[in-house]
């Protein structure tokens, strides 16, 4: 055996060893934060009539969001890009503490100079205020119920545009029309699903 056979099988007979060093080593809060946002978002990516799998989706959720729990609870996440995808991961969640958390998170991120986080900033607190109960500020909120197409839930008359628009959130007009775009595209989809019948 030449001695670059011997050097080469030594390299190739450590690279497994490397590879699970790599493995093991821990992810930063920050890195840790991306995974979790990533991971957050590709369980809603795709065209809005998607079938998911809602129950699996809510595992996974619930898990992410107790992680970011952990991560807050031993101390600062650090930038405003940790701080917004840590909301990002909150606002999902069912209770209504976790979305008034998130906004919390994204108040943080904001102060940060993380502008992504204008946008959370007001979802989230619509979130809340629908969770509770309560008519949105923001107009950011839609539901939908039993197949049938997304409708904005009730909006406080009192917020103004200009409050939307220093949040970078449409004007009310906008998500009206965007309220009606999706009956449409609802429609379609039915009438399509209809035909193949």
């Amino acid at each position: 055996m030449t001695i670059r056979h011997l050097v080469l099988s030594l390299v190739l007979g450590a690279a497994p060893a490397f590879a699970s060093a790599a493995d093991t080593i821990p992810l930063t809060v920050s890195q840790e934060l991306v995974k979790l946002y990533t991971e957050d978002q590709a369980d809603r990516d795709g065209p809005p009539n998607a079938q998911r799998d809602w129950n699996a989706i809510s595992l996974r959720d619930e898990q992410r969001e107790l992680r970011v729990k952990e991560l807050l609870a031993a101390g600062p996440l650090g930038s405003g890009e940790a701080y917004y995808h840590a909301a990002m991961v909150l606002q999902h969640a069912l209770e209504p503490d976790d979305a008034l958390l998130a906004h919390d998170l994204c108040v943080i991120a904001i102060s940060k100079g993380e502008p992504k986080a204008k946008w959370l900033a007001a979802a989230s607190m619509d979130r809340f205020l629908v969770r509770i109960g309560r008519p949105q500020r923001f107009g950011t909120q839609s539901q939908s119920h039993f197949n049938r197409p997304p409708r904005l839930v009730p909006v406080d008359p009192s917020v103004s545009d200009i409050l939307r628009r220093e949040l970078d959130v449409p004007t009310l007009e906008e998500a009206r029309q965007k309220e009606a775009d999706m009956v449409k595209f609802h429609e379609k989809v039915l009438a399509e699903k209809a035909k193949l019948q």
